[in-house]
Order: C-alpha cells, then structure tokens, then sequence
C-alpha cells in the first residue's frame, strides 16, 4: 500500500494513504488515548492511526456497519486492511477527510512537539455542560439527537514525560483545540454558548520511552506546554479551514455572528421584506455578501451578539436589556447606512422595538439602515422613514 510521508524523525513516521494518517512509532512510547480498543495510558502502542470511517452526511449504512459488529471488532478490521497488528494499534475515527489533516512541528532548542489534526464542527460543535447526544445505560448507548463532527489530535512529543506531565498535556491540548474554537468564533449547535470542542473529538498523546530525564510538567507555564498550545491550536485551525472553510476572515459576516440567536438569513429575509420597498429588498439580496460581511457591520454585529451574552450569563441586569440592546442596534443600523449623524434617529425608532424578539431587532435595524444608505441624509431626517 503506498504510503505518502508527511514527517519523519528520529522518533516516528507520519504518513499518509487513503483514508488513513498513520503515525508509526520508531521507538518505544507510552502512549495515552481515547482509542476504543488500547485506549487509556499503554506501553505497547506502535502505531496511532486516524482514519476517515464514514462521509459527513448521510452516511447511514456506514454508521450501521461499524455498531453492528462492535467498536472493538471494527479495530480489528481498520487494523487488517492496513496489515497492523490490532494489540499494537490505538485508533480514531471521524468523517473528516485525511486529505484536510494538518501537520504542525513546534520545537525549542532539542525539544519539539508535532501536532496532527483533524478537525469537523458544522454540525457537532459543542460546549462543556450542552446537552448530551448519547446516554450509557446498563443495557448499553442509548441514541439522542445525532450530530456529526470530530477534532482528532495526535500530540507527539520527542522527549520523554512523567506519567503526570503525559496527563498534564492533555489538558493543555483541550485548552489549545478551545482556543482555536474560540479564533474563528465557532458556537455550540446544541446551546448559544461558545464550543469548546465536539462530542466526539478523540486524541492520541505519545512520548518516548527512553533513558532522557523525564520532563515533569506541561503546563501553559513551561516551554513544553508553549509548544503543544501553539502547535494544536495552530494545527487545529489548519484543519477547519480545509475540512470546513473556516478562516478568519470567514468568519466576518453578521449571520456568523449572531446565529446562536436565530438569526440567520432566512429569518432576516422573512422579517426585512415588509420593511423595505420591492426594489431595496431586491437590491439588498444581490448585495448581501458585500453588506452583510462589511468589516464594520460584522464588528458591530459581534458587539452586539456579545451583549446578548453577558445578558444571558447574568453579567448585566435584566432591567437594562431594552436600552443596550437598542443602543447596539442603532449603531448596527448607522454602519449598515455609512451615516453616523442618524444614530439620534435609529435609536428613537428602535426604542419601541421588543428586546425579547432579537430577529425583529436586527431585521428593523438592517432595515433602518438599508433605507437610509442611498437616500439623502436631508430627505432621511425630513422623513423619518
């Protein structure tokens, strides 16, 4: 089978061949994962393998194969059709592309830490304390509402660790996957809070075992925890932007956003079409990707989409809700308009506005400002709308 190599050093060899990244281990490791089958901290690992298992979507006869036979009897035939031995193997899966995979090499003086990824949140973005997809009974998983989605990491690092720095680093990768999350703005589907991974993400951390003093801690404080911060959260951002698009830049759009409170494009246009004539309706839907990701719109859109948070989590009083929120809106329309000397006029017709109803609020103000952009400022303030 032919292998393509993405990294080789004294202590593994990452290569590539179809669905599968195969990372072979050159040297005795101790090995730390979530792997179905040799899963936990083990000695005798010497290969970590991420492989494509199903498509993204749709993929139903694929899932049904794999919980038919057993997560465990699947190791075993992912580990034949590459020729490993299954005792030798610890294994992820996801539906995320293998050509997506991101490689990223962090080193400092001799120490170097790489980070394999890949990555899949369009459906599966999570937050710490969402709803549950799965429920473990005695009688076995019991199946809620399906997601699909992964982040899988393998963490390499080439110096060995004690058994608690080797756990140390877990957390510090979490810590690096949240962060990059947090980057691109990526919010949980199953709530409106901030993803901090997805509910299935999995990970392979490896160190050598051999005669190196061992390094005691991976803490964000330390050089080590430096490098596996940097080198995850760079890989992981990698892998979103080729499995999912999703780069910076992307991401600034107003239904980005402010998604997590329903408002998307098809809310907008359903409430924005009585609010505009035929002809600015028109005119605003063959310019949309222009309006609605304008640097300042979407800065404004993310002030806003911020506000609606510290509301939520209690930061801000309840009672102050209807001010800022219309406050916010106001500026939102002034941005939308290029005519900041009509904040005065938004923000007295969004004053009515119902705070409760984000969709109305932001429908109205894009309508404020659309109507106002390509009529003169005297006949606006003359009019009113």
């Amino acid at each position: 089978m032919f292998q393509e190599q993405l990294q080789v050093s004294d202590e593994v060899r990452i290569s590539r061949t179809g669905r599968f990244v195969i990372a072979a281990l050159l040297m005795p490791h101790r090995v730390l994962s979530t792997s179905t089958r040799n899963g936990g901290q083990q000695d005798q690992i010497r290969y970590l393998v991420n492989h494509q298992s199903c498509e993204p979507s749709n993929h139903q006869e694929r899932h049904d194969y794999m919980v038919g036979m057993g997560l465990a009897a699947y190791h075993d035939v992912v580990c034949a059709e590459l020729g490993l031995d299954p005792t030798a193997v610890a294994l992820m899966g996801t539906a995320a592309n293998m050509n997506n995979v991101a490689v990223v090499r962090k080193s400092y003086q001799k120490l170097a830490v790489t980070a394999v990824v890949t990555a899949g949140v369009e459906s599966n973005a999570t937050c710490a304390g969402d709803p549950a997809a799965w429920c473990e009974t005695d009688q076995g998983w019991k199946k809620l509402p399906a997601y699909a989605g992964t982040i899988n990491t393998m963490l390499l690092v080439n110096h060995s660790l004690t058994d608690g720095a080797l756990a140390r680093a877990v957390i510090t990768m979490t810590e690096a996957k949240s962060a990059a999350l947090n980057r691109l703005a990526v919010r949980s589907r199953q709530s409106q809070d901030p993803a901090t991974g997805t509910g299935t993400d999995q990970y392979c951390v490896a160190a050598p075992l051999d005669d190196h003093k061992p390094l005691t801690s991976a803490s964000t404080h330390v050089v080590l925890g430096e490098l596996i911060g940097s080198a995850v959260r760079e890989a992981t951002c990698e892998a979103l932007r080729w499995q999912n698009g999703l780069e910076p830049s992307r991401t600034r759009s107003l239904f980005y956003a402010l998604r997590p409170y329903g408002i998307d494009e098809e809310s907008v246009w359903k409430e924005i079409a009585p609010l505009l004539s035929d002809r600015n309706l028109e005119l605003l839907k063959a310019n949309k990707n222009a309006v609605f990701c304008d640097p300042l719109i979407a800065s404004s859109a993310y002030a806003l989409a911020s506000v609606f948070d510290r509301f939520r989590y209690g930061t801000l009083p309840a009672n102050a809700t209807g001010a800022a929120l219309c406050a916010q809106t106001a500026t939102l329309a002034v941005q939308i308009s290029g005519q900041p000397r009509l904040w005065p006029c938004f923000h007295a017709e969004l004053a009515a506005a119902e705070p409760t109803h984000p969709v109305d609020l932001v429908a109205k103000a894009i309508g404020l400002g659309w109507s106002a952009k390509w009529q003169g400022e005297e006949k606006r303030e003359a009019s009113s709308l």
